[in-house]
């Protein structure tokens, strides 16, 4: 019997987007649930009780919640296309810099997105620069994060640095530059180039009218 395997998800979030690229990654089929966070469906609030958040993926009937822990689970459950190392400190490495990820850079990206006032998104994006310049130093010499093939860090950096290009170009900022960070940048062209990836990518036309709606919002002060 065929594996059941669905992901509720929501276009804009980054963290839907890694799995559906580790789900891609490993080709396995599944049925995508979009949520909306304005109007969560019971399956989503029976899903994810805790949080009432997603991603959530389900398998056979059987839910996971939060990206990373699901990047794991897919990880453990399919073996083929393998996106962590086979090596145990490779791995924990992999691990480390994903936990890096989340708590340094989208930490300050959601403190960015509600952020009105110049000196204060002046000083989040001086702190978003610092750790991604410190990200930035792992890629050295290297094609992907992953080594010689794209990855699980991989999976991670790529749509929060994609969140980024698409905010500062709504928000009419430069700081994820060539100049700046050119390792980045060029990991980034070349990430792009791989079919999956572009086929795990919001639509941009939508994705940077939600990033308007909601910067529009903050600045006016409305909820």
């Amino acid at each position: 019997m065929a594996d059941e395997v669905k992901l509720l998800g929501n276009f804009a979030s980054s963290f839907s987007h890694r799995v559906e690229l580790a789900l891609k990654l490993k080709g396995i089929q599944y049925e995508y649930i979009e949520e909306y966070l304005s109007n969560k469906s019971s399956l989503l609030l029976t899903s994810n009780p805790v949080h009432k958040k997603i991603p959530v993926l389900i398998h056979n009937g059987k839910p996971i919640a939060e990206s990373l822990v699901i990047l794991e689970y897919i990880e453990e459950t399919w073996e083929n296309n393998p996106i962590l190392p086979k090596d145990p400190h490779d791995r924990a490495i992999a691990r480390f810099w994903a936990k890096f990820v989340d708590e340094k850079i989208v930490n300050f990206a959601r403190k960015l997105m509600i952020a009105k006032e110049k000196v204060e998104i002046d000083g989040i994006t001086k702190e978003i620069s610092e750790h991604l310049k410190i990200l930035e130093n792992e890629l050295k010499g290297k094609e992907f994060f992953g080594g010689d093939s794209i990855g699980y860090l991989d999976i991670v950096v790529y749509f929060i640095v994609y969140w980024f290009q698409l905010r500062q170009e709504v928000m009419q900022i430069e700081f994820i530059t060539k100049e700046k960070f050119p390792d980045l940048c060029n990991y980034m062209e070349r990430l792009y180039e791989i079919d999956v990836v572009k086929e795990s990518l919001p639509p941009k036309d939508k994705y940077i009218a939600y990033v308007r709606a909601v910067f529009e919002s903050v600045k006016n002060g409305s909820k």
